[in-house]
């Protein structure tokens, strides 16, 4: 009996399998010997790769919308921030930009105060103002300089346009100012054009002062610039107080009454000039005692000269005397004050 009488005998779907593996290597290696030469699997797999792009892009949708929700909401919120900030920002910087606005306005202010000390060779001190007076019938400033500064009562008061008024009370800290158009203050003032002298009344308002009995021959125009005249020694000569707006007449009929801008800024800025070289005032006291005391002097005169002549010729004597007080009288005064009113000769001090 033969040996291999014993060995199984292949199963035809054995040799099925084994031939469609056969060709299955045999095609496979035609494969890649083709794309080898040809490449033409390549452009298969790019073709498939383009062909499989919406599906991709399907797939990955819901990742790309979580990180567009999630960048959206960062994105806002950091936006919200930046928003409140440079919001912040803005305000400070307009608030910086409108007190740069007013320190420009008051720096102009203060060079226009330094060009007219300097433009007029003035002894002046700078005084801050301290408070208004918010009493609609009083013009009056307090400013921040008292008598430990210097400050003194009667100095006058002035800012870049002109006089603006006199120191009336005096703390070692504080000052009190009564500017012209107050009710109570009076300026002597000239018409700077020709010299017509005339007073400029306060009238209660910062925009307007009043000039009083204007006569109605005086030479004065509307336009004219009034200044100080420096009657009776309180104002110094020369400052603008104001310029003429108005001229009607009174309801005599007889004189004019004018109206006057001030030349100075009276409602305005946080700084005034203080003139150091105040002439002290002369009062009707002062010129009443002078005016005594040349009629004195003049009486004593007389009555030595009546006594040293003869009996017979005292009345002439007397009658010389008598002719000579015109040499005597007191002049008039200079300072549109008052003239001193003659003391009876009883009460007139003997020398």
């Amino acid at each position: 009996m033969s040996s291999y009488a014993s060995s199984p005998a292949p199963r035809p779907g054995d040799v099925a399998g084994t031939l469609r593996l056969l060709a299955y290597l045999a095609l496979s290696c035609a494969l890649v010997v083709s794309d080898h030469q040809g490449g033409w699997l390549s452009q298969f797999r790019q073709q498939a790769s383009v062909a499989m792009q919406p599906l991709w892009w399907l797939a990955g949708l819901p990742s790309r919308l979580g990180d567009s929700m999630r960048n959206d909401a960062a994105t806002r919120t950091q936006l919200s921030a930046d928003n409140r900030r440079l919001r912040n920002e803005l305000l400070l910087l307009n608030a910086g930009q409108a007190r740069l606005r007013v320190e420009a306005v008051e720096n102009a202010r203060l060079r226009a105060l330094l060009g007219a000390v300097e433009q007029g060779s003035l002894d002046v001190q700078l005084a801050p103002i301290l408070d208004v007076d918010q009493d609609p019938t009083r013009q009056r400033l307090l400013l921040n300089a008292g008598s430990r500064n210097g400050v003194r009562v009667g100095q006058s008061v002035i800012d870049a346009g002109g006089l603006l008024g006199q120191v009336i009370t005096v703390t070692p800290l504080t000052s009190t100012v009564l500017l012209v158009t107050d009710l109570e203050h009076a300026v002597p003032v000239i018409i700077a054009r020709n010299g017509v002298r005339l007073v400029a009344y306060g009238s209660g308002r910062a925009d307007h002062l009043a000039l009083r009995s204007v006569p109605l021959s005086a030479d004065v125009e509307v336009g004219d610039t009034v200044v100080t005249s420096g009657l009776g020694g309180r104002f110094p000569p020369g400052f603008p107080v104001g310029t003429i707006t108005d001229l009607q007449p009174d309801d005599s009929r007889a004189f004019l009454i004018g109206d006057l801008a001030p030349a100075a800024q009276l409602d305005r800025g946080r700084d005034v000039l203080l003139l150091r070289d105040v002439v002290v005032p002369v009062t009707t006291a002062d010129l009443e005692a002078a005016a005594v005391e040349r009629e004195a002097a003049a009486r004593a005169q007389a009555d030595a000269d009546a006594a040293a002549t003869p009996a017979d010729g005292a009345g002439a004597g007397g009658a010389d005397a008598g002719d000579s007080p015109p040499t005597d009288v007191p002049p008039a005064p200079t300072n549109d004050a008052p003239a001193p009113s003659a003391t009876p000769p009883a009460q007139v001090p003997q020398r």
